[in-house]
C-alpha cells in the first residue's frame, strides 16, 4: 500500500479539524542553535496536515531556506502546501509579498532560523498558539537551549499562559535513548518531554523526496509515525498540557512571580 493510501484510510480516526471558521492555529519551531532538527520537525508537521486535506501554510524565516527547498522537492501528486518566505528582504524581493499567508490556511508552521532574535523572534513569538523546541542530546546543545529558554520565559506571553511550549528530543540515538545530561536540564527546569525523535534515515529520505512520514510508505515509517503523533495531537489539542504521556509531557510555562 502506498504512503497517500494508508494515510487516507487514517483520516477518519485522526479526525483532524479542517473547519473553514476554526482559526488559524501556529506552530513554531524554535531553537537558537543550528543543526536541532527544526526544518524536520516543521515539514513532517506541514506534510501530515497537508495530507489529512487541512489548509496548511509552511512559512521558512531562514534565509538559508531548508524548508523552501523542501517545497520545491515536493512531487506533483503531494498534497498542496501553501509556502511563505518570512526571511529578510532582499533587493531582488518584496517580502510583504512573499510572506503572505492565504486566508484559507488553518495550521501555519513556522521553521525559525538559528540565532533568531530581535524584530524577527519578536515577530515569530507574537504569530505562535505553540512554540515546539527541538533538543539534541548533547551537552553543547543543551547548554545552548537551556541558556535561550531562561530568555524565553520573560516572553509576556508564554507567562501568561496563552501561548504553549513543549520540548522534543531530536535525534536521539538508538543506543542511548535515555540521556542523563538531557534528563537533569529538564528535571532543572521543571521540563518533561513531548517526543522523542530517534536519529533515522527515514526523516533523511523523507527530506531528499520532498515528502513527510506520513506520505511514505507506512511499512516504512511506521516507527518514525509513532515517534511523532505525540506532536500532532498536541498541536490538534488532543493531549492535555498536564497528563501524563508515554513519552514524557508537555510543559506549559507558569506564571513569573512578579506576573
Amino acid at each position: 500500500m502506498t504512503g497517500q493510501a494508508a494515510f487516507a484510510e487514517k483520516k477518519g480516526e485522526w479526525n483532524l479539524d479542517k473547519n473553514e471558521n476554526q482559526r488559524m492555529k501556529t506552530t513554531l519551531v524554535l531553537n537558537p542553535k543550528g543543526g536541532a532538527g527544526k526544518t524536520t520537525i516543521a515539514t513532517n508537521l506541514a506534510s501530515c496536515f497537508a495530507a489529512a486535506d487541512v489548509p496548511t501554510t509552511l512559512m521558512d524565516y531562514d534565509p538559508q531556506g531548508s524548508s523552501r527547498n523542501w517545497l520545491r522537492l515536493r512531487p506533483p501528486h503531494a498534497p498542496s502546501i501553501y509556502c511563505a518566505n518570512g526571511a529578510p528582504e532582499r533587493r531582488d524581493r518584496l517580502r510583504s509579498f512573499d510572506s503572505y499567508v492565504p486566508r484559507e490556511t488553518r495550521r501555519l508552521i513556522i521553521d525559525a532560523p538559528a540565532g533568531a532574535s530581535g524584530i524577527a523572534l519578536q515577530e515569530m513569538l507574537d504569530r505562535a498558539h505553540f512554540i515546539l523546541v527541538p533538543v539534541v542530546p548533547s551537552v553543547i546543545d543543551l547548554h545552548a537551549t537551556a541558556n535561550f529558554l531562561r530568555d524565553l520565559v520573560a516572553y509576556s506571553r508564554l507567562r501568561s499562559g496563552s501561548v504553549q511550549l513543549a520540548v522534543v528530543a531530536n535525534k536521539v540515538r538508538r543506543s542511548m535513548p535515555a540521556y542523563r545530561p538531557l534528563e537533569s536540564f529538564l528535571q532543572s527546569s521543571n521540563l518533561t518531554l513531548l517526543a522523542r525523535l530517534l536519529d533515522s534515515d527515514v526523516f533523511l529520505r523523507a527530506a531528499e523526496s520532498g515528502v513527510g512520514i506520513f506520505e511514505m510508505d507506512e511499512n516504512l515509517s511506521l516507527s518514525e509515525r509513532k515517534q511523532f503523533m505525540p506532536i500532532v495531537e498536541w498541536v490538534e489539542g488532543r493531549r492535555s498540557p498536564q497528563a501524563p504521556l508515554t513519552d514524557g509531557m508537555v510543559y506549559s510555562l507558569p506564571r513569573s512571580r512578579s506576573a
